[in-house]
């Protein structure tokens, strides 16, 4: 594989109200994320991070910052495994922010449907444990 120049990417995120607040389902307003993203890969190796500006609107809710970089390795066509660190600033009024890491990787399947996972904690924050398992399906042209 040949190496790959660095790349940049900005790509806001939109996140809408799903569930019914007033049950503790979602938090009742729409957040914006506007992030600044840079990656840089060379042989099966691949770097990538950046941070990011949330507005997040609500009656005890702050605006904050969200930073992280993540380093991963391409082991087989099939598995990709990786290592990532992240903090952000508090998110509400009386919280603090958080630091911590994760591992994980991902398992193509095929070339359109794969396998996320990930686990990890903070360091510094409320969070002992972060898991993460999730199912993607790629489509489009080829």
């Amino acid at each position: 594989m040949i190496a790959a120049g660095p790349q940049v990417s900005v790509f806001p995120i939109v996140d809408l109200p799903s569930g019914d607040s007033s049950r503790g389902l979602g938090e009742g307003h729409i957040k914006i994320f506007f992030p600044l993203w840079l990656q840089k890969s060379w042989g099966q190796w691949t770097t990538y991070g950046g941070g990011g500006y949330w507005y997040h609107p609500g009656d005890n809710n702050k605006n904050y910052r969200f930073v992280g970089w993540l380093l991963q390795r391409e082991l087989s066509k099939t598995l990709t495994l990786g290592a990532e660190i992240f903090n952000t600033s508090s998110r509400a009024k009386g919280d603090r922010g958080e630091t911590g890491f994760n591992i994980g990787g991902f398992i193509n399947l095929s070339e359109d449907h794969h396998i996320l996972f990930s686990a990890g904690r903070d360091i510094n924050g409320p969070n002992t444990m972060l898991t993460y398992l999730a199912f993607q399906w790629t489509f489009g042209p080829k």
